[in-house]
């Protein structure tokens, strides 16, 4: 993206049937990645080019070991990876930028798998960031004492109204992935836990003030409800990466974080996953894949 954090909603699975896979190249099952930089990993290494194979377009900053690389690795799936930092559900269905068509035009009948990781910048992540970093660990913040008494200026929640927004949005970017691709099983990834489930948080590291960090645990909680019950409308499943993360937010040590604080470590990206974040997310992503089976079957029409 930039990215959102998330707690989220349980793994969902509605109206499915196994029967036989779609064969990709060489016999494997064929699996599109779609997303924004939280799917894509900005900084890990290796970064994807237009010169790597596979290749990338440099804006894209796509890494190599980016979860779905990781478990089209792990599972044997044929990886068509077409996620890209800053994408909106905008740029899912039409193109991001010259040379960045798309991301659904990646999709295809045979398709047997597909991820689907967006909304946190059609919520607008960077700017939320932006407002609700505080100068000290007490406030105030550039929009005022708290990002809270600026969002819910007024008796309205603005924030509440915009992921509201984003939850149609998805809705129907879901509706166009089944109508390209109506045979594959559909995962929403949702967001890991940027800031920690409680405290008061790792002021200057997670530029917080503890009053704010209550009003952004949740308004990361109702994007995930949001992109669950999304996913439970369309019959696709949600992958909860909210829960699995609680204990590897951006104030968890450099060994065990999956997300950044807002000064990274080497080879990673401020508030977004690390490698570690990416190998914990494929690991919940495969888990969810291989308990409905789709590793081996996919949905009938």
């Amino acid at each position: 993206m930039a990215g959102a954090s998330s707690l989220g909603a349980a793994l969902l699975t509605l109206g499915t049937m196994a029967v036989p896979a779609t064969a990709g190249a060489g016999g494997a099952r064929s699996y599109v990645a779609l997303g924004d930089s939280y799917t894509s990993g900005p900084a890990i290494p290796t970064q994807l080019s237009p010169t790597t194979s596979p290749s990338a377009p440099s804006a894209c900053l796509r890494s190599s070991e980016n979860y779905p690389s990781l478990t089209a690795r792990s599972l044997g799936l044929t990886l068509d990876d077409v996620s890209c930092g800053g994408a909106t559900t905008a740029d899912l269905t039409g193109p991001q930028a010259s040379g960045i068509p798309a991301q659904i035009s990646a999709l295809t009948p045979s398709t047997s798998l597909i991820t689907v990781g967006i909304g946190g910048n059609d919520l607008g992540f960077t700017s939320v960031v932006a407002n609700c970093a505080a100068y000290t660990p007490w406030g105030p913040t550039r929009v005022g004492p708290s990002c809270r008494s600026h969002y819910t200026s007024g008796g309205v929640d603005r924030m509440l109204a915009a992921v509201r927004h984003v939850g149609a949005k998805v809705e129907a970017v879901l509706d166009d992935v089944r109508d390209r691709a109506p045979h594959a099983e559909v995962f929403v990834v949702g967001y890991p836990d940027l800031v920690p489930p409680t405290g008061s948080g790792c002021w200057p590291s997670l530029p917080f003030s503890a009053r704010d960090l209550a009003y952004l645990r949740g308004v990361a909680t109702d994007l995930d409800t949001t992109l669950a019950a999304d996913a439970s409308r369309a019959g696709d499943h949600y992958v909860d990466m909210a829960v699995p993360s609680q204990t590897h937010t951006a104030c968890a040590s450099d060994e065990s974080r999956w997300v950044e604080p807002i000064l990274p470590s080497r080879g990673s990206y401020p508030l977004h996953p690390d490698a570690t974040g990416m190998a914990g997310m494929a690991r919940v992503l495969e888990t969810a894949i291989r308990s409905t089976g789709t590793a081996s079957t996919r949905r009938t029409a």
